[in-house]
């Protein structure tokens, strides 16, 4: 479902001024459904490019399937430009602080008076509101917002082991868009969609807040929670191996103390239901990991898979490279990177008509399609060579 025109979104045109995280996700929800999507770069190039450690692969999956163009916007000339482009464009996406697009005549309200059926789509920290002047990370909402309480330990609160707010963040901007883009087909106006950080964390943390809702008890950090399945957890095995392991109903209880020969716990009445062997875990758990242990991670797994019991084991994000059902299904598609190199890449999770939506175009060079992009705005060639010797076109 790769050619461009089986794509959802083909013949979308997208205009993105973004950095970072959340903002490129946008970009790349939307470039993968078959969007053109032209990232417009500041003459050094999305900060993203050149990050070390953890970010080191935000630039390479952020954005596949765009264009980029490098121009110097604070230049008259390199406004005009850019402004040439936004008249072509369905949906203009940006993260910069508001000022900043404001100054540069780039914010929803002057854009909109040129055309008022651009869509316009606004990743922020906060929504409108008595927080909206913080800067805000993934890491301050996820404080702030209960998550990283939630992932620690009481007193110890730690981050999750992802970007989830910038990422899904993102992704509600594209979902944003294309409700706009759905609604401008009935209105024929565009509209401004707002996306935020902490407004994301709050959605993620919401089933903790609607239990206290319900149950009027607050929810415990995810180490000592109350879990509602009487195993749900990871045991340490035999050679040192790991593994989750989860019996989660009552058919499933018989299953598993079939499995490995447990009679007399299947018989036991202090276990014959999910909620009683949930009040016995605290000496269930210590009997089932004193039992289990003289197993592999490896023979574990066999018996939970053969039986259709849920299972998992504990993997390094980096072997999930040479994971056999995401290479089997499609899930990892070859790429290039911008220095040249081969690699594979994680793919959105899901499918349309039966297929994965695939890397079109591989994360762009800095300026690569500057100037077809300007030619295809008719600019000449010569008008093309002089922003480029006076340094207004990347």
């Amino acid at each position: 479902m790769d050619k461009p025109s089986t794509l959802p979104l083909h013949g979308i045109r997208v205009v993105e001024f973004t950095h970072m995280v959340m903002g490129p996700t946008c970009g790349m929800v939307l470039g993968d459904l078959g969007a053109e999507v032209i990232k417009v770069e500041p003459l050094a190039g999305d900060s993203t490019r050149k990050l070390l450690g953890s970010g080191a692969g935000f630039y390479p999956l952020f954005n596949r399937n765009k264009k980029s163009i490098a121009v110097d916007m604070k230049s008259v000339q390199g406004r005009e430009v850019v402004l040439k482009l936004i008249a072509t464009a369905d949906v203009v996406s940006e993260n910069f602080k508001t000022e900043t697009m404001q100054k540069l005549g780039l914010d929803y309200a002057t854009l909109s008076k040129l055309d008022p059926r651009l869509i316009y789509v606004s990743h922020k920290g906060f929504l409108p509101g008595p927080y909206d002047h913080r800067t805000a990370l993934d890491e301050v909402v996820q404080m702030m917002g209960g998550l990283a309480y939630m992932t620690g330990r009481p007193g110890d609160p730690l981050r999750a082991g992802s970007s989830v707010n910038d990422i899904m963040g993102g992704m509600f901007g594209a979902i944003g868009a294309m409700a706009a883009l759905m609604q401008r087909q009935q209105t024929g106006r565009g509209q401004e969609v707002q996306s935020a950080l902490y407004e994301n964390n709050v959605f993620l943390v919401a089933q903790h807040m609607m239990q206290f809702a319900v149950t009027g008890q607050a929810a415990a950090p995810m180490p000592q929670k109350i879990s509602p399945w009487g195993i749900y957890d990871v045991f340490s095995v035999r050679d040192g191996g790991q593994i989750f392991l989860a019996v989660v109903g009552d058919t499933q209880w018989g299953t598993f103390c079939q499995a490995f020969g447990f009679a007399d716990l299947q018989q036991d009445a202090r276990l014959a239901s999910n909620n009683d062997r949930v009040r016995a875990r605290d000496w269930l758990i210590p009997l089932l990991r004193e039992r289990l242990a003289s197993h592999t991670a490896a023979e574990l797994a066999t018996v939970f898979e053969a039986h259709g019991l849920p299972f998992a084991p504990i993997t390094d994000p980096q072997h999930l490279f040479e994971d056999p059902h995401l290479r089997k299904t499609g899930g990892l598609a070859p790429m290039t990177l911008p220095d040249g190199r081969e690699t594979v890449v994680p793919l959105l999770p899901l499918t349309l008509n039966g297929e994965r939506l695939g890397v079109r175009q591989n994360p762009p060079r800095l300026g690569e399609h500057g100037s077809a992009l300007l030619r295809s705005l008719g600019y000449s060639a010569e008008a093309i060579a002089d922003l480029q010797e006076a340094g207004i076109l990347g």
